[in-house]
């Protein structure tokens, strides 16, 4: 991040497309096997839509897009969201999520930066917001 930033600027986009065998992998990186996460007739038992995107893995693609922008993870203060709804991933078409980031205060050299995180029209994160350093 070199450039002058104001609040409203829209200062990173992107759309992550995320299939069952991310899923899979995430899975076993975060040490969440739950079956909800690959599994469709676990997840219909437990009266879900279908298999469901870990939310943590959400929260960690979004916040990603600002660690791209910023350029060093290290600028990233505080992170926080609220989970609103899941993102079903479908077994043949997967699921894109999308993020938008747009600056919503300046303060003392510090950014709050309001994340949109849409999936299937939806809004998947409420009160996503992330402060980072930009000075």
């Amino acid at each position: 991040m070199s450039e002058a930033v104001n609040v409203g600027d829209v200062v990173a986009e992107r759309t992550v497309h995320l299939d069952r065998a991310a899923l899979v992998r995430y899975a076993g990186a975060s040490g969440d096997v739950n079956p909800i996460h690959y599994r469709d007739d676990v997840a219909a038992a437990v009266g879900l839509p279908g298999v469901l995107a870990h939310g943590m893995l959400t929260m960690g693609l979004a916040v990603q897009t600002i660690e791209e922008w910023v350029g060093d993870p290290g600028r990233i203060l505080e992170y926080g969201v609220r989970f609103t709804r899941p993102v079903v991933v479908d077994p043949d078409t997967g699921a894109d999520v999308t993020v938008r980031a747009v600056i919503g205060q300046i303060a003392d050299d510090v950014a709050r930066v309001d994340l949109t995180v849409t999936f299937d029209g939806a809004t998947v994160l409420g009160k996503a917001q992330v402060r980072v350093r930009i000075v």
